[in-house]
């Protein structure tokens, strides 16, 4: 490689950093204004500003389509309204992951992840997950609470990596791993519903649900969304013999797990209304 091709390259990755960043930030604020202007405020006519006329759905209660957005906006002006309070954003590349607690959509708020898949400053596919709120959990945490700043923006694949890893070997795979390769043995705050911190909390979990015969499996990771220690995974399996969805967000610090949130929903049946292009 000659002096000039050296240059040239380091000159070129310097740059780039900071040209994915600035796409990141941008396609964060383009997903939060989108979801503000229309859902929240109820914006009809600025539908078309942020999502494209052929944009992909994967919820099964909407068809796909800025018209049929339209008419879901137009609906909840009806009502008593929506409001959210955004917990996290995420972005990674064209991928925008939003953790919020939504009320207006029913009597009981609900906890979502919703991705966005942006193209040329327009979205163009999405996905989500959304479960009622629940209590706290035996630690006292909510399902939104916890870390929010975005750090170790370096590590960022090579978290998620780890977490691909970790979902694979344990939870497709089954595998007998060492759990302390992949989740802190020191720290993990756990924001399940129904589990309590540390590795103790996880194994009760499990133990408890073993006990009654409940299995849980993961078939297949679709998505993995990372920026720096937060990764979001997207996967398809089954909780007690049925088929469910499951979001997992993961922090992570030092290469191991240390926070984890999750909804995990039914997956949409055959007979959906809206199924055209699959939960995932």
């Amino acid at each position: 490689m000659t002096l000039k091709t050296r240059l040239l390259t380091a000159t070129l990755a310097a740059f780039m950093p900071i040209a994915a960043f600035a796409d990141t930030a941008a396609n964060k604020a383009l997903a939060v204004e989108a979801l503000t202007e229309t859902l929240l405020k109820g914006n009809v006519d600025s539908v078309d500003k942020y999502f494209a006329p052929s944009y992909i759905q994967h919820n099964p209660d909407v068809p796909s389509g800025s018209e049929a957005f339209k008419g879901l906006v137009t609906m909840l002006n009806d009502g008593p309204g929506i409001d959210a309070e955004i917990a996290r954003v995420i972005a990674d590349d064209d991928m925008v992951a939003i953790h919020a607690r939504y009320t207006g959509f029913g009597p009981t708020p609900m906890i979502a992840f919703d991705v966005f898949r942006i193209e040329n400053g327009m979205i163009v596919e999405h996905w989500d997950n959304l479960i009622e709120e629940q209590p706290l959990n035996p630690s006292g945490r909510s399902q939104i609470d916890g870390a929010t700043e975005i750090t170790d923006l370096d590590k960022t694949e090579a978290n998620k990596a780890k977490v691909t890893e970790f979902l694979t070997r344990s939870m497709i795979n089954h595998e007998e791993v060492d759990i302390t390769n992949y989740i802190s043995p020191v720290t993990y705050l756990q924001h399940n519903p129904m589990v309590a911190d540390g590795l103790d909390g996880f194994g009760a979990f499990m133990g408890e649900m073993a006990k009654q015969g409940i299995t849980m499996e993961y078939a297949k990771v679709h998505h993995v969304i990372g920026e720096g220690n937060f990764v979001l995974s997207l996967s398809e399996g089954s909780f007690g013999g049925e088929a469910q969805a499951f979001y997992d967000l993961f922090r992570l610090e030092d290469g191991l797990i240390v926070e984890h949130w999750d909804i995990i929903a039914p997956m949409p049946g055959p007979d959906a209304k809206h199924n055209e292009a699959g939960k995932f």
